[in-house]
């Protein structure tokens, strides 16, 4: 699949389940939401770009601590749910944009911080964005990314991969951590992991967000089943997947958020 047909996926993914991401648990809050706040450490007049902005809950994170936030983003019905969000919160310093991370439409030296997560997994080709990122921040800016990470090990980043594009066929890749810092560093930032973390999931609601049809449902939990016990133990499996369609249960994806100074 190319790169257009890629973003193409995205757009028509999202776009459909826009409104389950302004309701999600797991994107609205968590431990590397505020851990992204507090070690970003910017000023009031501080102008900051949440890159992949989804519904919005980053850029709403950081909107009352700094002067403006650009929510930027490829699909038109999330930013739609940005501007919802921020108007039932009465948060007006956020504006929203449409676009590419990889074609940012900004002027050099323009952010003081650049922030992602839970998007980076989407984007096709990372280093360019990153590139671009650098290119928009102001001497000394920051970059703080949070989004799901990939295993060291062969057959755990196998597993990983294959579990994400059975739930969303937009899916690109989870980096391993090594990888992000590798890019990071590639394009001028040094790179510090500020968090890896354990991401737990309920996964009826974890599919039904995304709208994954039945059929792939079934190839996840056959693939649960299927899972060696190190792999089990690796991402929280339960010893056997609940027949019942309606019986909940919880399993784990690994994650990380990374800092990058100028």
């Amino acid at each position: 699949m190319s790169g257009k047909d890629i973003k193409g996926s995205v757009k028509t993914q999202f776009g459909n389940v826009a409104a389950n991401y302004s309701t999600s648990r797991v994107h609205a809050s968590g431990a590397d939401l505020n851990l992204m706040v507090e070690r970003a450490d910017l000023p009031a007049s501080a102008i900051v770009l949440d890159a992949g902005c989804g519904a919005g809950h980053t850029a709403l994170a950081f909107a009352p601590f700094v002067e403006q936030v650009i929510a930027y983003d490829l699909t038109p019905a999330m930013l739609e749910q940005v501007e919802k969000l921020a108007q039932e919160r009465e948060i007006g310093n956020v504006s929203t944009r449409l676009g590419d991370v990889e074609q940012l439409p900004f002027a050099d030296a323009t952010f003081d911080a650049v922030v992602s997560r839970y998007s980076a997994h989407h984007w096709v080709d990372p280093q360019t964005a990153l590139v671009e990122f650098v290119r928009v921040l102001k001497p000394g800016g920051k970059f703080i990314l949070s989004d799901i990470v990939s295993a060291e090990g062969h057959a755990a980043d196998t597993f990983l991969q294959t579990l994400e594009l059975l739930r969303d066929p937009s899916h690109v890749r989870d980096h391993r951590v090594s990888q992000w810092v590798a890019m990071f560093e590639a394009v001028g930032f040094s790179a510090e992991v500020l968090m890896t973390f354990d991401l737990s999931l309920e996964f009826n609601t974890w599919v039904t967000r995304m709208a994954t049809p039945d059929l792939y449902v079934q190839a996840i939990k056959s693939l649960f089943n299927g899972a060696s016990d190190e792999i089990k133990v690796q991402f929280a499996l339960p010893a056997n997947v609940p027949d019942d369609p309606d019986e909940e249960f919880t399993f784990s994806i690994p994650g990380a958020v990374l800092l990058g100074r100028l």
